[in-house]
């Protein structure tokens, strides 16, 4: 599976792996090497606490590297007036007569709890290049689907700002 990225996207995932690599493995072998004098390892919880913390930090490392392997450069603009990737988008959902806010952003920073959403999500696909006072419809699956208004696009460009997401 290929996930649409921006050149921002793999420039953010490659800091992190350099900072894991160069600052937090060190770290961690270091604490693995003091848990490990403390003695008997069977019984020594702060060993396997350590080796954990170890371990989650490679996995993470490997888990970057893939992605920046298997991803797909895409671009993040968009023409003017359309909903685009990193716009804030104000839609109204008349099933539940709320208007709520999003910004659309890659799948690695999404955070729907923080009103980040994917472009590979039923919302961001459907609003995805369309303009403001367009009525869309959002199929979640075969059996279900609900209508947004868009509202207002805001074109935003404060992308450090959002935070690459953990796995």
């Amino acid at each position: 599976m290929y996930d649409n990225l921006t050149a921002s996207d793999i420039k953010k995932m490659q800091e992190e792996i350099e900072y894991r690599k160069l600052v937090v493995r060190k770290e961690a072998l270091e604490a693995v090497k003091e848990a490990r004098a403390h003695g008997d390892l069977s019984e020594n919880f702060e060993y396997k606490a350590a080796k954990q913390d170890k371990n989650r930090n490679e996995s993470r490392i490997r888990y970057l590297e893939k992605m920046i392997k298997t991803a797909r450069i895409i671009s993040d603009n968009s023409r003017e007036g359309e909903v685009g990737l990193g716009d804030t988008v104000e839609v109204y959902i008349p099933d539940d007569d709320e208007t709520e806010r999003y910004k659309l952003v890659t799948t690695v920073r999404g955070n729907s709890l923080q009103g980040l959403i994917s472009i590979d999500s039923p919302l961001g696909k459907a609003i995805r290049g369309r303009k403001a006072g367009d009525k869309v419809y959002v199929k979640v699956d075969d059996r279900f689907g609900y209508d947004v208004e868009i509202r207002s696009i805001d074109k935003t460009t404060e992308e450090d700002e959002d935070k690459l997401r953990s796995y």
